[in-house]
């Protein structure tokens, strides 16, 4: 008979960098660096010693170039052991969600008491690859393939790129051109205003010694093409 452990699952502390654009303020910081930022604060907030830390789960999907386990470079520039458990998770797009949903697991089961879940990216950072250049490359001309297209943004059972399963989505559901672009410029007055107003202040931690700068297109509905 197997004994029933069912732990509470309490989140005690969260963090998470601004949100920065393809190539730009943050492009010049790898995803690493960013999930090391996080941790530390999201720890900081919590009043958690990082000596504390049992595990860490964190989500990534574009790894290329970024080195041996990202889970474990976050963890150890955040101050966590070098002996802590750290795992990657690719998940695509529920990368993030998946590594916490393995940290509730592991306290519920009561494995650990203390672990750290979350997710990091940088798009900007991802390399091109030259495909073939490993087997020889001779006469001929070489092709760049792009990283975060190949391994990120491209479904790779039908062939078609994530646009075009928006696209898909949209006839099935008889949804407009117009009203996705309503719906996008609704979004991006609200993101506005809730900047305005610091209403994501709480959750964000700063990503230092960077210069900043901020554009705010006034119409932006004109913008979409």
């Amino acid at each position: 008979m197997v004994a029933e452990i069912c732990a509470d699952v309490c989140i005690v502390g969260v963090a998470r960098t601004p949100i920065g654009g393809f190539l730009g303020s943050l492009s010049s910081v790898p995803a690493t660096k960013l999930g090391s930022i996080a941790i530390e604060a999201a720890l900081k907030r919590a009043n958690v010693d990082p000596s504390l830390v049992q595990e860490v789960f964190f989500g990534n999907v574009l790894s290329a170039n970024l080195g041996q386990a990202p889970a474990r470079q976050a963890a150890l520039g955040a101050g966590i052991s070098n002996t802590v458990i750290c795992t990657t998770v690719n998940k695509v797009c529920a990368s993030g969600m998946k590594a916490t949903m393995l940290a509730a697991q592991s306290i519920q089961l009561g494995i650990h008491d203390v672990v750290v879940a979350g997710g990091m990216e940088s798009m900007s950072n991802v390399p091109k690859y030259l495909a073939e250049a490993r087997k020889g490359s001779r006469l001929g001309h070489d092709s760049l393939v792009d990283g975060m297209l190949k391994d990120g943004l491209w479904d790779v059972y039908n062939d078609v790129g994530m646009g075009n399963c928006a696209e898909i989505c949209a006839e099935q559901h008889s949804i407009t051109r117009e009203q996705q672009d309503d719906y996008a410029v609704q979004s991006f007055e609200r993101g506005i205003a809730a900047q305005d107003i610091d209403a994501f202040a709480w959750e964000i931690v700063p990503v230092k010694h960077l210069v900043i700068i901020i554009v705010v297109l006034p119409y932006i509905l004109d913008s979409l093409c």
